[in-house]
């Protein structure tokens, strides 16, 4: 029996007594990039946070069925939380640097995962920054804090952060929403690059985004998955109505 890479079962869940997804079903395919559409509320940053269960941070958040990732129940309670975290990683919609300089904003995670001597830390970093493609811009201002990067090298830095620590998935919430126009083409550039290693769950309201870079996506509304199909196919010839419409009005 061939083991799913990732797939939610029978997903409900629950902000106190809203229910914000409804019986989602889904598989997910290694190594691709899923683009995840829909009207705002339709619930897909929430299933993006069901996936690393950063949902937890917050009180009366309940989850109903199964997310499987290579065979085992990731919303079993006697999964370490931490280690999962560390499979899947987040990048969120604002850049989150820490208030570090560049260097420790990678070396941090990494020390929270790994031993590592001098030597191993300094080479992850650099590895980290240059598959994040920023590498080049900051080698000579490692010290320097974080922070004081632009909008689009603070996002490339907390990609690096997040992929440091080699994870399998990335959920990336509307990750360039916040970024120019040419930050937001250096982080899609990334972001093709990053398939090779990576599987990507990737919230967007850019369907433009969603064409340029999803080999499949998946339209939601009201809590619902009304549509998943190759980007291509449901661009071109979306079967359910409402997603037509949507794409018709964006």
């Amino acid at each position: 029996m061939t083991i799913e890479f990732l797939a939610t079962k029978h997903l409900d869940f629950y902000y106190a007594q809203y229910q914000a997804l409804h019986d989602i079903n889904i598989r997910f395919t290694k190594n691709t990039i899923t683009a995840l559409i829909g009207p705002s509320g339709s619930g897909k940053t929430t299933l993006l946070r069901c996936f690393n269960r950063i949902y937890e941070l917050q009180p009366k958040q309940k989850i109903r069925g199964k997310i499987m990732l290579e065979g085992q129940n990731i919303l079993d309670l006697k999964l370490d939380v931490n280690q999962l975290r560390r499979k899947i990683g987040m990048v969120f919609q604002k850049p989150t640097p820490f208030p570090l300089s560049i260097f420790e904003n990678i070396a941090f995670a990494l020390r929270l995962h790994e031993k590592l001597n001098k030597s191993q830390l300094a080479e992850r970093v650099e590895q980290a920054l240059q598959q994040a493609a920023l590498w080049n811009e900051v080698k000579d201002k490692l010290h320097d804090a974080g922070t004081r990067l632009s909008g689009g090298q603070q996002q490339r830095l907390c990609i690096a952060r997040t992929i440091a620590i080699r994870p399998e998935i990335l959920l990336l919430d509307e990750p360039t929403s916040a970024l120019d126009p040419i930050s937001t083409a250096k982080v899609e550039e990334l972001i093709q690059t990053l398939r090779n290693d990576f599987t990507l769950l990737m919230v967007t309201h850019n369907l433009k985004q969603a064409e340029r870079l999803a080999e499949d996506t998946i339209f939601m509304s009201d809590g619902k998955i009304i549509e998943h199909a190759p980007t291509a196919e449901l661009f071109s010839n979306p079967e359910d109505e409402r997603t037509a419409r949507y794409i018709e009005n964006h």
